[in-house]
């Protein structure tokens, strides 16, 4: 992997990331395949979409279809048609959070899968195994992601006993690498719950490793909005300024604008797609309930001011009576659009750093999009 950057407008950075499966530009979206697909969407759709990179999920590969058997049909973006760069979490959001049945040892994590109840354990070694296998270009050390609501005490926990894992899991990706290629780059995750000291506790231990990459992790998941904003800014300012760095789960269109203020350069998360099926979608002026009754005779688009293939075509009355018969193209229309509108959104932004013009961008944006 080789990132460079392009532009910068204050902390706002515009750069590119190479991986074995092309490049992409950054500040990035990624689109959240869980299963090895953005669910009501094709690779087509996601092209012309403008995404460039998407995410797949560790923990839901390797239960099904198995890690192995994405490894024999040649890697995830060989298996599901995509062939551009794909990302991988490690699974440890999912381990701790999906299921009832958890033991936290110091080896790694006992859980119970989320299909059949079966007992599986995910150690940092595990999971370097297990996306190797699945052959993401960007993969991440394995972690401990403390609730929002957790003591203090379990927070500074998870900080050391995350960067052990990271230790462990990074010598072990170099031994692999050193008897089998480098196609793969390894980030490195940040831990350090809402606390200041902490964070940069973590900061210090993990990019004391040297990882090509650094996530921010632990937030997005309960805190509240000023504290997102307050330790995203807090963190990114600790991280080396020449590598990726990735705030993971975020998120909302003025989440991302504020952390690529910060300096961040990727995101992901389900929201965009997850509400298109539940009938919400974003637009220009805000987020739209498109399964309201009060569009039942709305002739418009969804967003008057997008140009996607849907907003061309398709009026909010038809896509409600879509929803509202349970018809699966509602789930394709809607989710087609946010997905276009997260990534003409991230677009703009490059541009935005390009011209110098970001901090007006951000405000014409928001003044439109939260009126």
């Amino acid at each position: 992997m080789d990132f460079s950057i392009s532009n910068t407008d204050k902390n706002a950075r515009r750069g590119i990331v190479k991986t074995a499966h092309g490049a992409f530009q950054t500040p990035a979206f990624m689109p959240v395949g869980t299963a090895g697909a953005v669910k009501a969407l094709t690779c087509e759709d996601l092209e012309s979409c403008g995404a460039e990179i998407i995410l797949g999920n560790t923990y839901h590969l390797y239960l099904r279809p198995g890690h192995e058997l994405i490894e024999r049909l040649g890697g995830l973006a060989s298996f599901n048609g995509w062939n551009k760069p794909t990302l991988t979490d490690s699974g440890g959001f999912q381990v701790m959070s999906l299921s009832d049945k958890l033991k936290i040892s110091e080896d790694g994590v006992e859980f119970a899968s989320v299909i059949d109840g079966s007992l599986h354990l995910f150690t940092p070694e595990r999971a370097i195994d297990i996306q190797r296998s699945i052959g993401a270009d960007i993969i991440m050390s394995f972690d401990q992601c403390p609730p929002a609501d957790c003591e203090r005490e379990f927070a500074e926990e998870a900080v050391e006993r995350t960067a052990r894992w990271a230790e462990r899991g990074l010598k072990h990706f170099a031994k692999q690498n050193s008897e089998n290629d480098t196609r793969q780059a390894l980030f490195g995750i940040v831990q350090g719950w809402t606390d200041k000291e902490l964070r940069r506790r973590s900061v210090g231990q993990i990019t004391g490793l040297d990882f090509p990459g650094y996530s921010i992790g632990g937030l997005a998941v309960g805190e509240s909005k000023s504290l997102l904003n307050e330790m995203t800014a807090f963190t990114t300012e600790l991280l080396p300024a020449d590598k990726p760095r990735y705030l993971m789960g975020v998120g909302y269109p003025e989440d991302i604008l504020m952390a690529v203020a910060a300096g961040v350069d990727m995101f992901d998360c389900v929201l965009p797609t997850r509400n298109a099926r539940t009938g919400l979608v974003f637009t220009s002026e805000g987020p739209l309930v498109y399964r309201n009754a009060t569009n039942s005779e709305d002739d418009r688009p969804l967003d008057a001011n997008c140009e996607c293939r849907v907003c061309q075509r398709y009026s909010r009355a038809y896509i409600r009576h879509l929803y509202n018969q349970k018809e699966i193209t509602a789930h394709i229309l809607a989710t087609y659009h946010s997905t276009y509108f997260y990534q003409n959104l991230m677009s703009g932004i490059r541009q935005a750093i390009e011209s110098h013009s970001f901090t007006e961008f951000r405000g014409k944006f928001l003044e439109r999009y939260l009126s």
